[in-house]
C-alpha cells in the first residue's frame, strides 16, 4: 500500500468537490485509500459512491463534525 493521501476540499467551491473526490478515488490502486476532509457531513457523497461504485469502495468515518469531518475512502476493486 502506498502512502495514504489527504484530500481537504474545504477551500474548494461545492460544485468542484465531488469531481476532485472522484478523480482522487479513480487514481487509487486497488487496496489504497485516501482521507477526505470536509466541512459538512459527506453522507450525500456516500450515497453517490454506493450508487456508482457499489462493492468497489470502503468508507470508514474518522471524525464526525461539528466543524470538520474526515472519512477514509478506499478502493477494493478496479473501476471501469
Amino acid at each position: 500500500m502506498s502512502k495514504e493521501i489527504e484530500l481537504d476540499v474545504r477551500a474548494e467551491i461545492p460544485a468542484r468537490r465531488h469531481e476532485l473526490i472522484f478523480e482522487t478515488y479513480h487514481g487509487l490502486e486497488v487496496g489504497d485509500a485516501f482521507i477526505l476532509v470536509n466541512d459538512h457531513d459527506p453522507k450525500p457523497l456516500y450515497y453517490q459512491f454506493a450508487a456508482e461504485q457499489a462493492g468497489k469502495f470502503t468508507w470508514d468515518p474518522i471524525e464526525e463534525g461539528p466543524e470538520r469531518w474526515q472519512v477514509r475512502i478506499g478502493r477494493t476493486e478496479p473501476t471501469e
